[in-house]
């Protein structure tokens, strides 16, 4: 008997315990950030990672399709976890991570994936601005730079190939669009190299671990590659787009028009809206939005002393005094402003980030054909600030009354203080530094533009036209994206529509829509974002009462990072129901 409770002992002691819920969550979530990283090498860089330093981004549809399957697996991994063993936090977690997984899957099956630029974004700009979310602060930092140099000439052949298969199968952007595209690929190419974006880690202090005649050579070697393999490649890929993508773009404008294009854009909708909203509900919800914000403008116009809105717009749109006379005073102004608002932040926020952020101009081979201003976020392990990229471009349609609501949407208390928050969070890395939903960051940052009414920022009635412009442009967003995708619109159609209720310029209004029709669906986020978070502010006002605390309210908001509308609305709950403790 002795004998046999021994060997029970022993059989009990050496059987491995079954690993608990948390503890199988903890290691999926780990698997996929070492994962992550592998496939999104810059990234891991820019992250204090550097097993990736020497490898660039695989844009193949073998990876693609490997990446997807993979995916699929730590999806079916995370399924099999039951919520029972979780805490809220962890479910929210493992939520968060299964959506992300899911979606990327599904986004995977359309042909669409093909499409491997938009009039904001391509393969050839991440590239030249590889060095932005670099560091380069030793010898190593340098060289793996120069590697990384050195193996774009794969990259453009395989982007190359997927987009001419892309062209084949119909997957192709509208001609409407392209006007000013060849130059975002013209402008990378410098006949100086030391004048080109990909010499600018050159013209920096020499590492400490460099000798002069190392950097020296560095030097040379990155002028010798910008001159006979960069340069080259941009004007193989500039050939290409004139002599054999031009030719064969697309006369339709809508997503619908493409194959499975309308289910594809109903994807679309949902990713960015994180809802079930349909197409036509969104469209609706827009058009709603457009009536009453006009309604204000008109109020805001006669109180200025004019005849109508539209009197004030055409003023605001035509008289000199309201534009910079040179991109330097325009950054000035941009500037000046910016550290307006964070003289105001301690006022209504509890937890301020500590990276700071600066403003630089868009780079001029983009500037013209892409939107008035946008975030670069920063990296703390990499030592990068974050920074408001203003548009230099075309200087008579860059209104300085917008300034006061486009810096708060894209630097403070927008993007820079929402990311940069965020990677500051107690939170897993992926929902640090690879989760963005739009509906939350961009409807964060335009909730902030309409805060800036709290906060003083549109002290005059231009500047007020500004912020109901801007919230009209979004509003705006809905109708015409939807318009243009779901419902047949034509450019032409969206372009009225965006003049004839918004006080944006011409060429703001042309970027935009050339945005929308290239970029199906991302813009949706930001109007049904900012509605969500000004409605639970509303709902927490009511349910608090005196006990209701801006600033508290604003970091229960940001204090979980970027999340779906659904579980934000969890979330303010909970907050809501712990002040009433």
């Amino acid at each position: 008997m002795k004998k046999l409770m021994i060997a029970a002992a022993l059989l009990t002691t050496a059987a491995p315990a079954l690993a608990a819920p948390a503890d199988d969550l903890a290691r999926v979530i780990d698997d996929h950030w070492a994962w992550y990283l592998s496939i999104n090498p810059e990234t891991a860089t820019s992250l204090g990672e550097r097993r990736y330093d020497a490898k660039i981004t695989d844009y193949s549809l073998a990876a693609a399709d490997r990446i997807a399957g993979e995916a699929q697996g730590f999806a079916d991994r995370l399924r099999a976890i039951p919520d029972a063993g979780l805490t809220p936090s962890q479910r929210v977690n493992k939520a968060i991570l299964l959506r992300t997984l899911v979606e990327a899957v599904e986004g995977n099956r359309y042909g669409e994936r093909q499409i491997l630029f938009t009039t904001y974004y391509g393969w050839h700009q991440g590239f030249a601005g590889l060095a932005d979310n670099l560091p380069f602060r030793t010898r190593a930092d340098y060289e793996s730079y120069l590697t990384r140099l050195a193996q774009y000439p794969a990259q453009n052949a395989e982007a190359l190939k997927i987009t001419r298969g892309a062209v084949a199968g119909g997957y192709i952007q509208p001609c409407d669009v392209l006007g000013g595209f060849a130059r975002t690929i013209d402008g990378v190419i410098a006949a100086d190299p030391e004048q080109s974006r990909f010499y600018a880690p050159f013209k920096g202090a020499k590492p400490g671990d460099v000798s002069d005649a190392d950097w020296g050579a560095l030097k040379a070697r990155a002028r010798t590659l910008i001159t006979t393999v960069l340069n080259p490649e941009y004007v193989k890929f500039a050939d290409y787009f004139r002599r054999d993508y031009l030719p064969n773009c697309r006369k339709s404008v809508g997503a619908s028009a493409m194959p499975e294009g309308a289910a594809w854009y109903a994807y679309r909708a949902r990713v960015e809206t994180t809802t079930d909203l349909t197409p036509e509900a969104i469209h609706q919800i827009g058009l709603s939005e457009v009536a009453r914000i006009r309604s204000e403008m008109e109020t805001l116009a006669k109180s200025a002393g004019y005849a109508s809105r539209e009197s004030f717009i055409a003023e605001l749109r035509t008289n000199p005094k309201y534009y910079a006379t040179s991109p330097e005073q325009l950054l000035q102004v941009a500037a000046l402003e910016a550290k307006r608002h964070d003289a105001l932040l301690p006022k209504y926020f509890g937890r301020l980030p500590r990276l700071p952020y600066g403003v630089k101009p868009i780079p001029a081979e983009t500037a013209e054909g892409t939107t008035t201003a946008y975030y670069g976020a920063g990296s703390p392990p990499a030592g990068l600030a974050g920074t408001f990229y203003v548009n230099t471009s075309k200087l008579p349609q860059r209104p300085l009354w917008e300034l006061p609501a486009l810096t708060a949407h894209e630097a403070v208390p927008g993007h820079h203080l929402q990311i940069a928050l965020q990677q500051e969070l107690d939170l897993p890395n992926f929902r640090k530094y690879a989760v963005g939903f739009t509906a939350f960051v961009e409807g964060w940052a335009l909730y902030t533009e309409h805060l800036g009414i709290e906060m003083g920022l549109y002290d005059t009635p231009e500047k007020n036209m500004g912020r109901l412009s801007y919230e009209m442009w979004r509003a705006c967003r809905l109708v015409v994206d939807t318009g243009i995708h779901a419902k047949g619109w034509t450019k032409a159609q969206a372009v009225a529509f965006m003049k004839d209720n918004s006080a944006l310029t011409d060429a703001n209004i042309d970027a935009e829509v050339n945005r929308y029709i290239s970029w199906p669906g991302q813009a949706l986020g930001y109007k049904l974002g900012e509605l969500r978070i000004r409605a639970l502010r509303a709902k927490a006002e009511k349910a608090l009462g005196p006990k209701f605390d801006l600033r508290g309210f604003h970091d229960a908001v940001l204090g979980q990072g970027p999340v779906p509308l659904d579980v934000l609305d969890t979330q303010i709950d909970a907050w809501i129901a712990a002040q009433q403790r």
